[in-house]
């Protein structure tokens, strides 16, 4: 069976190099790297027309950068990441040194996959708005996924450029050390109050309505959650990673379970700060 990325009509409905409308002056191209993290693709995300922002430029493909600048004209003044995984941040330098721009992205480095020479021109953080001319950017800081993840809010539109906050069809990998389970949830929360009228993930087509697909992933979480709780409870003794793995896991095709591993291993660190796990020489159990 082909994973999902690989089927005709996901490849068809995300063709790498090619412009994509999305109405409300926002355009996606999206990079050509389809794969389990990334689905069909990591989108790039061209805000404004006469002035344009560029979010997530995405892996550094020459193809990809110059299908960036041919959809711009090169009137690029603000490259902007939501955080800076290898999927997202690798061709933003290149582009910056190719239209002047300067990269814009949140002062918190990260410690695990990362893209270790990205090095950003300014500093973003929660509140921080950017007047683009047209439109203005306001800056959420939304850690979970990553702990310097940012997404960007359209004021006026509502459209919220999430990066891996949402991913289209699937769930986001909440990967210790630099991902945190329960800072996941604090995100999803604030963001129920935000004016939001369309998400458009890092991967994948745009979600709405907003607060069915918030409320959707946190149900979802509640419930992997729940299931931890359940196998931890039928294995009763301390328990390692690998006896908890396909239990709490045993609705996931086994090939994803290396992938699983990382959301389980953030799930448990959440079960022992709320007090409801606690852990000793790499085992878990119930308190």
């Amino acid at each position: 069976m082909k994973p999902p990325w690989e089927h005709e009509d996901v490849k068809a409905a995300f063709p790498p190099y090619t412009v994509v409308p999305l109405g409300q002056s926002v355009r996606r191209i999206t990079a050509p790297n389809p794969g389990p993290l990334t689905g069909p693709g990591t989108n790039t995300y061209l805000i404004g027309d006469d002035r344009v922002a560029v979010v997530d430029p995405g892996v550094r493909d020459p193809r990809h950068l110059d299908a960036i600048l041919q959809a711009t004209d090169g009137r690029i003044e603000w490259i902007l990441l939501t955080h800076t995984h290898p999927d997202h941040s690798p061709g933003a330098r290149e582009l910056a040194e190719r239209t002047g721009a300067r990269v814009h992205s949140h002062p918190a480095e990260l410690q695990g996959v990362r893209d270790a020479s990205f090095r950003p021109d300014l500093l973003l953080d929660e509140g921080d708005r950017l007047d683009c001319g047209d439109f203005t950017l306001r800056c959420l800081h939304t850690p979970g996924h990553a702990t310097n993840h940012l997404c960007f809010l359209v004021e006026g539109t509502g459209d919220l450029i999430a990066g891996d906050q949402f991913m289209d069809g699937a769930t986001v990998v909440i990967a210790p050390p630099d991902g945190n389970m329960s800072d996941y949830f604090a995100s999803l929360e604030r963001l129920k109050h935000e004016p939001i009228e369309r998400i458009l993930p890092a991967h994948g087509n745009p979600l709405s309505p907003p607060a069915s697909v918030i409320e959707g992933v946190i149900a979802h979480r509640l419930k992997r959650e729940r299931k931890v709780i359940d196998a931890l409870a039928s294995l009763e003794d301390l328990v390692t990673m690998q006896e908890l793995l396909p239990v709490a896991y045993d609705d996931v095709p086994e090939m994803l379970h290396p992938l699983a591993a990382r959301s389980l291993q953030a799930h448990l660190d959440k079960l022992v700060t709320d007090g409801t796990a606690q852990t000793r020489d790499g085992c878990w159990q119930l308190t």
